[in-house]
């Protein structure tokens, strides 16, 4: 199951999703911005940034890594990135706070003897998604974070459960979770088509497709006051961070490939970030190009 793009599609859709699930949140935490950044000599990837606001300086900043697989390493990359980021903004940040999520305390770490202090600091938290509670009694956006690690026969009925709640409570981000629940459920069941998927969770094809059509329809007849230039810089947004997620994954990128990929539109630019995530080489992204005709 691609957790990845899940994850990174929940926190940027829902920023402060992040600290819901934590004790002490900032006040401020509906300010944050949601961010994926590079870190060179050496380089390092970190997938989950959560920084201040621009007016608050210095100010905390957050660093978010989702580890659903056992890692006997995970610690030792996360407090380098971390730590090597942190120190070269140092003049940005008064703090840093590292949160890990798990799905249970089975896939954490189980060599803690180097960093014992840091773990049992308050500036590290680790976050267990089977011990945040009942599924329908947590908030939406944190639900659908535990509907990745539920087994797939009672997943179908908490998805089920989710869409009608979300029916319900009439949210402004509607048919972005109409459209994240459908994802998580796709993915969860990789032998049934998208449709099939939709039948079993009882919504139709035409609902799931109502929210990219707004946007379309948006962009042809030209939403006031500007918002087609936010649209834009969304799209551009997403290119750079799938430049650096295939930089990870089949390594430096040549210049008219990166030139070629910054121009694609979103909705290619979203399907080669759910792609990449299979990628091992160059090669397997010649063929998504060769694929997708580009």
């Amino acid at each position: 199951m691609r957790r990845d793009s899940i994850f990174y599609k929940l926190f940027q859709q829902y920023p402060t999703l992040l600290f819901e699930l934590l004790t002490n949140p900032p006040e401020n935490a509906d300010e944050y911005r949601f961010d994926s950044v590079a870190v060179k000599e050496p380089k390092f990837e970190i997938d989950g940034v959560f920084l201040p606001p621009e007016g608050e300086n210095p100010g905390v900043v957050y660093f978010c890594e989702v580890q659903f697989q056992k890692d006997d390493l995970l610690y030792e990359r996360v407090f380098a990135e971390s730590y090597l980021y942190f120190y070269r903004n140092r003049s940005r940040f008064s703090n840093l706070q590292l949160v890990v999520i798990y799905p249970s305390r089975s896939t954490k770490q189980d060599n803690t003897l180097p960093y014992i202090s840091q773990l049992n600091s308050p500036q590290v938290n680790r976050i267990y998604l089977d011990e945040l509670g009942d599924i329908r009694k947590l908030p939406i956006w944190v639900a659908l974070m535990v509907l990745t690690t539920i087994e797939d026969e009672q997943s179908a009925e908490e998805a089920r459960y989710l869409l009608a709640r979300n029916q319900q409570e009439e949210t402004p981000v509607n048919r972005a979770i109409i459209e994240l629940v459908t994802t998580i459920m796709v993915y969860k069941f990789t032998n049934k088509t998208q449709r099939e998927v939709e039948e079993m969770l009882g919504i139709t094809l035409q609902e799931t497709r109502v929210y990219r059509e707004i946007k379309e329809e948006g962009i042809k007849e030209g939403i006031q006051q500007g918002e087609q230039r936010g649209l834009e810089q969304g799209r551009l947004s997403e290119a750079r961070l799938i430049l650096r997620l295939l930089t990870r994954r089949v390594g430096e990128l040549p210049q008219d490939i990166c030139q070629q990929i910054e121009t694609l539109p979103l909705e290619q630019l979203e399907n080669l970030g759910e792609a990449l995530l299979d990628f091992t080489s160059m090669a397997d992204l010649q063929a998504w190009f060769n694929q997708e005709k580009i």
